[in-house]
């Protein structure tokens, strides 16, 4: 059943103590933050450890911590690990080295196509009908759950879903970038 909820949904749930919900964040999330690690130190078992960590303190903290956007917050957490393994001496010259180009290009090749990207999906959004529009911002440029959205418009979940999926479909379609490249990055998130 947890490999159906979105984010938002996991983490309520794991604030609650849910094990099956923190172990489908795991399952979602681990392979891709040991391997933004690995970039980072090319060892193995300091990728494996640093993981673990961020898990081990995330479960830790599951009731203090306001966490607004999952993926976000884990690869920041991974990030963090990298600089106390930095700044407890562990890391060589040249994975310091490796660390400061890999942080530098990701950003500026990232921040160019986000920016890009973002320019782009505006101008769609700008052209889907009004509460369509509406709630498609509040869901995913104000991180509103469907429940939230919902309460705040005075109607109900599945129709705040039927919209969103209105303004996907909408945007799947006029997303067309050069060389039919089509951009789904947050296009293709659950409902």
């Amino acid at each position: 059943m947890a490999a159906k909820l979105n984010d938002s949904d996991l983490l309520e749930l794991m604030v609650l103590d849910d094990v099956s919900a923190f172990e489908e964040i795991y399952e979602r999330y681990s392979k891709s933050m040991f391997l933004f690690a690995m970039n980072i130190f090319k060892k193995k078992e300091v990728c494996e450890d640093i993981v673990q960590n961020v898990f081990i303190d995330f479960w830790a903290k599951r009731k203090k911590a306001n966490v607004k956007q999952l993926k976000p917050y884990l690869f920041q957490a991974v990030k963090y690990q990298v600089f106390n393994h930095i700044r407890n001496r562990k890391i060589s010259d040249e994975d310091l080295t490796r660390l400061i180009i890999v942080d530098i290009s990701m950003s500026i090749s990232q921040k160019l196509e986000f920016d890009e990207l973002q320019a782009i999906i505006k101008i769609q959004v700008d052209k889907l009908p009004t509460k369509c529009q509406q709630i498609f911002v509040l869901s995913r440029f104000q991180d509103k759950s469907n429940k939230e959205i919902a309460l705040e418009l005075g109607i109900s979940v599945q129709a705040v879903k039927n919209q969103i999926s209105k303004a996907l479909a909408f945007l799947r379609k006029n997303m067309v970038l050069e060389e039919g490249v089509l951009y789904l990055l947050f296009l293709t998130s659950t409902l």
